[in-house]
C-alpha cells in the first residue's frame, strides 16, 4: 500500500464533495466525537446543531478538529483532517450575512437539518429546536491517499500481458 499526502487543493476538493464528516471538542480533558453533516465553501466548515453537550462544550473551548474520509476499501482510501476554531454565527445583526451564507451552504444538500431534529425526538428531555449554526475556521489541514501497490494512479489493477 502507498500513502501520499495530499495538497491543500487536493484536500480542498475532497471537502467539496463531502457532506458528512466527524466534530471532535473537547471538555475538562474529555474528548467527544460526532458525526455531522456540513458544508464547505472554500473557506469554511458550516454546520448547525440544536442546543446540547457539543455546542456547550464548543462554546466553552472552541478549538476543534474536523475529520472527513472516503473509504472505498482497506487499501484504497482518503481522509482529511482539520484543526481549527468553532465561531457561533448568532442569531444577531453582526451575524445576518454569515447566517444566510450557512444556511445556503447547508441547504444545497438534501434533509441536512434532519439528523438535529430527529435526534432530538427520541430524547427523555425536550430542548430547544432553534437552531445554532456555526463554522470552522480551518488553522491546519492536512490529507493523505492510500492506494494498493498492487493498482495504478486511477485505482485500477494492471491486466498482466
Amino acid at each position: 500500500m502507498y500513502i501520499d499526502e495530499l495538497s491543500d487543493a487536493e484536500c480542498r476538493e475532497v471537502l467539496s464533495r463531502s457532506h458528512i464528516g466527524r466534530l471532535a471538542c473537547s471538555h475538562n480533558h474529555q474528548p467527544y466525537v460526532i458525526p455531522t453533516n456540513f458544508a464547505f465553501d472554500g473557506r469554511f466548515i458550516y454546520s448547525f446543531a440544536t442546543l446540547g453537550q457539543k455546542v456547550e462544550w464548543m462554546r466553552a473551548n472552541p478549538l476543534v478538529c474536523f475529520e472527513v474520509d472516503e473509504v472505498a476499501s482497506e487499501y484504497h482510501w482518503t481522509s482529511i483532517v482539520i484543526y481549527g476554531r468553532y465561531e457561533e454565527l448568532a442569531d444577531k445583526p453582526e451575524f445576518e450575512r454569515d447566517r444566510i451564507e450557512a444556511y445556503a451552504s447547508l441547504s444545497k444538500r438534501a434533509v441536512w437539518w434532519e439528523p438535529a431534529y430527529i435526534a432530538q425526538g427520541q430524547r427523555d428531555e425536550p430542548r430547544s429546536l432553534v437552531p445554532v449554526f456555526f463554522r470552522i475556521h480551518i488553522n491546519k489541514m492536512t490529507g493523505h491517499r492510500a492506494t494498493s501497490d498492487s493498482q495504478d494512479e486511477n485505482g485500477l489493477t494492471p491486466i498482466p500481458g
